[in-house]
């Protein structure tokens, strides 16, 4: 006779400790106010953790004969785990107005909650450990420390200006005023508009710490500026 309720303290275990890593990755995605929260990385764990673990055992509890002879990749619902989380994901990665994207990091936790599962399902408890403490650390500790050393080059963000001039001698001097606030210029548009106005775009790069308010307060500064829009 089947017994449908079987105890096995092992699945348990690593049902518990998927939830625990996965919880882990959710609650520094909440901290950041990230679209990944704590329920959505819990989900992706213990449901990845769940169909490895009913992977491996369906691959060896089916009834053998001699008449039919059932083979079955132990791993085959897990290799579309990986490829089936792309989708959720995707979910997260926004393009902004002006073309920038975010959420990239947050897709790669998603990712990393489901391989997180998959490891803890197929019993590699301290792989699987290993991998939550790395990749905290790789969004946490590192990224501060790189800063510290002296990479701050590598955290520049970027800013778009939308600026209206009366004067199309003025552009240049608004470029070079600009550039001497330690604002490098990566993209440039330039539109006519009506009443001899001109429209000026650009895509500036800064150091993480330069706040939009204080660009602001230097744009109208400048006399050659009649109206501004800042984002980013």
């Amino acid at each position: 006779m089947i017994e449908f309720f079987q105890f096995d303290s092992e699945m348990l275990l690593k049902l518990v400790m998927s939830s625990i890593l996965g919880l882990a990755i959710g609650l520094e995605r909440e901290i950041k106010r990230k679209p990944l929260g704590l329920k959505t990385s819990l989900v992706i764990s213990i449901v990845s953790c769940l169909l490895t673990i009913v992977s491996i055992q369906s691959a060896y509890s089916f009834p053998q004969s001699d008449f039919v002879r059932i083979q079955m990749d132990p791993l085959r619902l897990a290799a579309q785990i990986v490829s089936g989380i792309g989708f959720l994901g995707a979910g997260v990665i926004l393009r902004k107005e002006d073309d920038t994207i975010s959420g990239l990091t947050t897709a790669a936790m998603v990712w990393g909650a489901a391989g997180i599962g998959i490891a803890t399902g197929s019993g590699f408890y301290m792989e699987a450990i290993a991998g939550g403490v790395l990749l905290i650390i790789s969004v946490e500790i590192i990224p501060g420390l790189m800063k510290k050393i002296g990479f701050e080059k590598l955290y520049a963000k970027e800013i778009s200006l939308n600026l209206i001039l009366q004067d199309s001698r003025d552009i240049q001097k608004v470029i070079r005023s600009l550039e001497k606030q330690d604002m490098k210029i990566i993209q440039t548009h330039i539109k006519d508009l009506e009443h001899a106005a001109y429209q000026l775009e650009l895509k500036i790069k800064v150091r993480e710490k330069t706040s939009i308010a204080y660009i602001y307060s230097e744009i109208i500064q400048m006399n050659e500026i009649k109206r501004s829009e800042i984002s980013g």
